[in-house]
């Protein structure tokens, strides 16, 4: 519409009747910008993407670990996203396996990722699906994500100083968080745990930080307390662990009533069953019922008698295991799933129970 058109359709000036209104027509089109914004907001956007397939190669693999039950692979990519020390990454593998993995190279480096797999022989096969990986071999993940952050001094922490403590295959989400205390400058200690030498994983790389390292082996120092993991934990310090469950266990166990000391810890295992009953399960597609031990896992349990499921973290915050019920109550004991999905008869079944029984869509 042109200028002289939009003119003569303005409102009469009631003052001059000859002449249109155009502080009308001004406020007219003020009101109609605003409609249209509004309308903009209201409107729905567009769905997200949801394919975050990341396609990753197999450039580098070795031995990290004397035993060679440790292997580092290097995956490389394109324009891999940023990842901060803690992280992990699911790959998804060619059997149709998922298993998660630590980050354990340089954050800096935007072309690839570390990890490292120790081989477990009665594992669900993942670890050696892994192992058996060669030069080349295409694997996919959805990228990093972190359920174990360091949180540094100064920028959301109170503490002061870490200690850091390993166990085993359990440095390997610690590995970057020392050079990133290093960088840095923050106050840090490490304990290093393991059967015996040759079994820990990046034992070169991590006793090149020097005396602020401990290496300690059951082999010839015993198994190790609470107390000598921990070392003086002096108040404000911040400790992050990973290792073995007792490990864990006995480290949370000396902390109790410290609340001048912060723990961070992660496992690479399921925890235990708190509180748990028997309970059964029927498969919909077979008819077949599982008993579900009152101390093992509604996962374990199936894996147990052959039903095979997809998992990863097996501790309720991946997502992998997510199963729908057809009937039964659940017990949820994740903190992942949303009111409507669970309301929706979902739930996850490496860590979540039931008191009676369960029908899932499996």
């Amino acid at each position: 519409m042109g200028l002289r058109e939009h003119y003569r359709q303005l409102p009469a000036n009631p003052f001059r009747p000859r002449h249109r209104d155009v502080l009308i027509g001004v406020a007219d089109a003020a009101i109609s910008g605003m409609e249209a914004m509004a309308a903009a907001i209201r409107r729905p956007s567009p769905p997200a993407e949801t394919d975050r397939t990341i396609a990753l190669t197999v450039a580098d693999r070795q031995v990290v670990a004397h035993d060679q039950d440790v292997v580092a692979l290097t995956l490389v990519g394109h324009e891999l996203p940023r990842w901060h020390p803690g992280s992990h990454i699911d790959v998804h593998l060619a059997s149709g396996l998922v298993r998660q993995y630590s980050l354990c190279g340089d954050p800096d480096t935007r072309d690839a990722y570390r990890i490292a797999v120790r081989r477990i022989p009665d594992g669900g096969g993942g670890s050696i699906e892994m192992h058996g990986l060669t030069l080349g071999t295409a694997v996919t993940t959805h990228g990093p994500r972190n359920a174990f952050p360091l949180t540094v001094p100064g920028y959301g922490s109170p503490a002061r100083q870490f200690r850091f403590i390993a166990g085993g295959i359990g440095i390997t989400p610690i590995l970057p968080m020392l050079g990133l205390a290093r960088r840095r400058g923050i106050e840090w200690s490490m304990v290093y745990a393991g059967r015996s030498r040759d079994s820990l994983p990046f034992v070169d790389e991590v006793s090149a930080y020097g005396d602020r390292v401990a290496i300690r082996t059951d082999d010839i120092d015993g198994l190790p307390t609470a107390d000598e993991l921990l070392g003086d934990c002096a108040d404000g310090t911040a400790v992050y662990a990973c290792g073995p469950a007792p490990m864990l266990t006995a480290i949370r166990s000396a902390l109790v009533g410290r609340d001048d000391v912060e723990l961070h810890f992660e496992r690479f295992a399921a925890p235990p069953v708190v509180d748990g009953k028997e309970f059964a399960v029927s498969v919909a597609s077979t008819g077949d019922t599982v008993r579900v031990g009152a101390d093992e896992t509604l996962l374990a349990a199936l894996n147990r008698a052959g039903v095979h499921a997809p998992y990863s973290c097996q501790q309720g915050f991946c997502g992998t295991c997510r199963t729908r019920v057809l009937d039964g109550a659940v017990d949820h004991r994740d903190t992942l799933l949303t009111d409507p999905e669970r309301e929706d008869g979902m739930m996850l079944i490496c860590i979540s129970r039931a008191n009676d029984h369960l029908t899932l869509d499996l």
